[in-house]
């Protein structure tokens, strides 16, 4: 239903992206739209080469997406999903402030695809056994997230 207007099933298609997933969309569209007053907001797009008044609001749908985006949601939002999210935040913006900093790492020393991949692997690597030595230290091997501090 948009804007008071019933949207009607009209078939299905499937994709295959570049990555080979095979996606399948319901396809839906308007009869009601000879004569809209709101055709002009609802109808987007001036590529197309049927003039406007001959179009009709068309939509397509991956009920599998809208699901799986529905469980994610979920995930996200309850009280781990958070914490996990909160965490990953700090690790990434501070593995890059490190290998920057304390490596003193500006760019890449080497050319080519295979060379820069092992020279990145290098670094992490350190990076790694810089964190594992700092965690053997603080005596919190195995502790892997840092808590959510409370509101005040």
């Amino acid at each position: 239903m948009r804007r008071g207007k019933r949207l009607s099933a009209v078939g299905t298609r499937s994709s295959k992206s570049a990555g080979g997933y095979i996606s399948e969309k319901t396809l839906y569209a308007c009869a009601e739209c000879r004569g809209c007053e709101r055709k002009v907001e609802c109808i987007h797009g001036n590529h197309s080469k049927i003039p406007l008044e001959e179009r009709v609001k068309r939509l397509e749908v991956s009920k599998v997406f809208q699901r799986e985006r529905e469980e994610n949601l979920g995930r996200i939002l309850i009280p781990e999903g958070v914490l996990l999210r909160m965490n990953r935040s700090i690790q990434a913006e501070g593995a890059f402030a490190q290998i920057k900093e304390n490596f003193r790492f500006r760019r890449f020393l080497t050319r080519g695809r295979e060379s820069v991949l092992g020279e990145t692997v290098l670094l992490a690597l350190a990076h790694n056994i810089l964190r594992l030595h700092e965690k053997i230290q603080r005596d919190t091997v195995g502790r892997h997230l840092v808590a959510i501090k409370e509101a005040a």
